[in-house]
């Protein structure tokens, strides 16, 4: 393992979540264990339950897919950083993942993290109920036709992935009637997402309200590498631009093209995944085939690297 050259963190984001994730990791690492002990003591329910061994329709629930997503990224960062001591140039995670990056790089404390994701799932899934919205990936339309969709049909723009995949958010009328539009104008797939609501859409107002309320109680640290942000696809180490962007991300854009985009230009050529999935590793392909991307998922991730 070259340790000179230069590397980024990823954080898994919401929907990478399965039941299973953690648990050879909780039982072959004392760090994974230290992790998911802590987070189900912050959290107040069986956490380890939920992700060891639940129900895919239990693990699903946004209060609860979170912080369950977001312990097992840290846990699997935490058994790395054990074993190996890279600090990487920059690190990013999609949407929800922004919290794990931020753990990791010691602006967030891990409870304080825990606590905040907690909030944030519930507030989403209040605004949710409150104002019913849905969310679909839109495969392989040209942006200037994408955006004439969204603008005739009233539905907004979540995810701007990689090239070819960008997903839409707002009303399930909305969102329906631009499906419709961005079939009509040749999208390859326009797949509706599993999702419990029009998450970052204005939908999500009031829940960015409370969030604000929340991060206003909470302090951040300077983190020990920066972290991009998904709002503005820059790096943001400053306490108050860090909560203003996880207030503004919950209901806005998240640019995750554009933030690869940004760490290539800086010459990093290794990222390493962490958490449940490789979605992450699928869009880099997208985005730069040359690049490699490490998955650091398992324990046996781990003991392939060493």
């Amino acid at each position: 393992m070259n340790m000179q050259e230069k590397t980024a963190f990823l954080f898994s984001g919401q929907g990478s979540q399965y039941v299973g994730m953690g648990k050879d990791l909780y039982e072959a690492s004392p760090e994974a264990a230290r992790i998911f002990d802590g987070a189900e003591k912050v959290l107040g329910f069986a956490l380890k339950e939920a992700c060891f061994g639940g129900t895919e329709e239990a693990l699903k629930a946004t209060d609860v897919s979170q912080p369950a997503i977001v312990t097992a990224s840290i846990a699997a960062f935490e058994a790395f950083k054990a074993r190996f001591k890279i600090v990487p140039s920059f690190a990013a995670g999609l949407s929800l993942g922004e919290y794990s990056a931020l753990i990791a790089s010691g602006a967030l404390n891990f409870e304080d993290g825990i606590r905040l994701i907690s909030k944030r799932g519930r507030l989403m899934e209040d605004a949710s109920k409150k104002h019913p919205g849905k969310m679909a990936a839109v495969l392989e339309l040209p942006a200037e036709k994408l955006k004439e969709a969204c603008v005739l049909s009233g539905a907004e723009i979540a995810n701007l992935n990689c090239p070819g995949q960008t997903v839409i958010t707002g009303r399930a009328e909305a969102v329906n009637k631009a499906m419709e539009l961005c079939t009509q104008a040749g999208a390859k797939r326009v797949i509706p997402l599993e999702v419990s609501g029009g998450f970052h859409s204005s939908l999500m107002s009031e829940a960015a309200e409370g969030l604000k309320d929340v991060l206003d109680g909470i302090s951040f640290s300077s983190p020990v590498f920066p972290v991009i942000s998904n709002y503005t696809a820059q790096p943001q180490s400053e306490e108050s631009r860090i909560k203003e962007n996880l207030v503004n991300q919950i209901k806005g854009s998240v640019r995750w093209e554009e933030s690869m985009r940004f760490i290539l230009a800086q010459g990093v050529r290794k990222f390493y995944e962490f958490g449940p999935g490789k979605v992450l590793k699928g869009l880099m392909r997208r985005i730069d085939s040359g690049v490699q991307v490490v998955n650091i998922e398992k324990f046996s991730d781990l003991e392939q690297l060493s």
